[in-house]
């Protein structure tokens, strides 16, 4: 996927060092983009960032932890100077920790809204200032199910922490149409990464499963697939808008 000149549209991903941040940078790349695999973990962003050129694609490490103003403004300052667009950002990065809603703390409640929704609201900020220029861009914001229906026991701060990621998608969209520049999420229903291995019990798994009418976890490539299609000149028309993925899970009643 190129610009109208022919050079290679740049798209930073957040949290690309595995998972489906690592998933979305493989398809980006694949779609012909240049990706930019921004981690807080400096090491695995270079790790994977040469996986992806060894395989004959364009990419580049980028430091970048979202919970701090500072290495948001100063990444996305590299960005431009280097490469003076960011076409594509997808804010994948988040955290999620459980525990009962009467004894949920308050520095996780704190941690959860600094990163996902802070974290979104500053990468989104300067993206769309870069974007604002070219006067072409495309905001992927990574929420969840779990900020459409409550999911489980002890997502008190991860849930709430995706519904106002929603929120804000919406928002974006309304200001940044103007500029020709889209803002959509992708909600994702349970998917089988590192993440997940640990946060989902065996009986939670189980339970999970069962309510969902395809009877499985997704994959990351599954997400990456509906973030390929956000970033496309096809969804130029396409903006504010939740996409589940999630196998049918949100559309379900009692099975």
């Amino acid at each position: 996927m190129t610009t109208d000149n022919g050079t290679p549209r740049i798209a930073l991903i957040t949290g690309a060092a595995k998972g489906i941040g690592a998933a979305i940078a493989d398809r980006l790349a694949a779609d012909g983009m240049r990706v930019l695999i921004g981690d807080i973990d400096e090491t695995e962003a270079r790790n994977k960032a040469d996986a992806l050129v060894r395989d004959g694609f364009a990419a580049s490490p980028v430091r970048l932890d979202v919970g701090n103003a500072a290495s948001v403004a100063a990444a996305f300052e590299a960005i431009d100077r280097q490469w003076g667009r960011c076409d594509v950002l997808v804010n994948n990065a988040g955290i999620a920790k459980t525990f009962p809603f009467v004894e949920f703390p308050l520095d996780s409640w704190q941690a959860h809204l600094n990163v996902n929704v802070t974290g979104t609201l500053l990468c989104a900020q300067h993206a769309a200032r870069i974007m604002m220029r070219a006067r072409w861009g495309r905001i992927i914001n990574i929420a969840s199910v779990a900020g459409m229906r409550a999911v489980g026991l002890g997502r008190t701060a991860y849930g709430t922490s995706k519904a106002a990621v929603i929120g804000l998608t919406r928002q974006m969209a309304v200001e940044l149409a103007e500029h020709h520049v889209t803002a959509n999420a992708i909600a994702p229903g349970p998917v089988d990464t590192p993440m997940t291995r640990v946060l989902h019990s065996a009986e939670f798994r189980h339970a999970y499963t069962s309510a969902i009418p395809m009877n499985r976890y997704g994959t990351p490539e599954e997400i990456a697939a509906a973030a390929s299609y956000l970033a496309s000149d096809g969804a130029a028309y396409v903006t504010g808008i939740v996409i589940p993925v999630d196998g049918g899970f949100l559309a379900s009643g009692a099975r």
